[in-house]
């Protein structure tokens, strides 16, 4: 019973009931702060056209950055590819008992047969890692542009302000104590 009635007598006073307010007309709300759909519309954009969430953002300076990072990881999966099937050819004709690029007329080869294994390997490996590049770029750009998205949202006034300070505690004089301090004003 004790314990009931003082937290019920150091509660605070809710602020945002208000009673006897009575609204004349029609309230009219503006979208101009805050949309909830611009961060899904982004990465939709973001999704259909790379770089494109960027420009709904207004961060046209981001656009070129996703493009040239999409199109060197989309370039170095294009030539790993050419050039993997490439040996990949030549291995099968020399197993087939053909002539491949690499075997000189006279019968001499150039690259071994271990030679060109591992460059199979060492191809179908970049070739790969230059897919998965392309993919998480690809994910990280749809990202970026949803958390800016969301950001560009958030209030970041001068009445807002987070700043950690060190609070000397009288009691001990030796041992300071670390706090933080969060002031918002009205």
């Amino acid at each position: 019973m004790i314990c009931t009635v003082s937290i019920k007598a150091f509660s605070q006073k809710d602020s945002t009931a208000v009673k006897g307010v009575k609204v004349k007309g029609k309230i009219e709300v503006t979208d101009d702060f805050y949309n909830p759909l611009s961060p899904s519309k982004a990465a939709f954009y973001s999704a259909i056209f790379p770089g494109m969430g960027q420009i709904y953002n207004k961060k046209y300076w981001k656009a070129p950055i996703v493009w040239g990072a999409m199109g060197t990881s989309i370039y170095f999966y294009l030539d790993n590819n050419s050039e993997y099937k490439r040996f990949r050819r030549a291995f099968k004709q020399r197993k087939a008992g053909l002539q491949d690029e690499f075997t000189l007329d006279d019968g001499s080869q150039l690259i071994s047969e271990d030679g060109l294994v591992n460059a199979q390997n060492i191809l179908r490996q970049n070739r790969d890692l230059s897919l998965l590049a392309t993919i998480v770029l690809y994910t990280l750009q749809i990202v970026e542009a949803s958390v800016n998205a969301h950001l560009m949202q958030f209030n970041t006034n001068d009445n807002l302000s987070f700043k950690p300070v060190i609070i000397q505690d009288p009691s001990m004089v030796y041992a300071p104590t670390l706090g933080m301090s969060f002031k918002l004003t009205f």
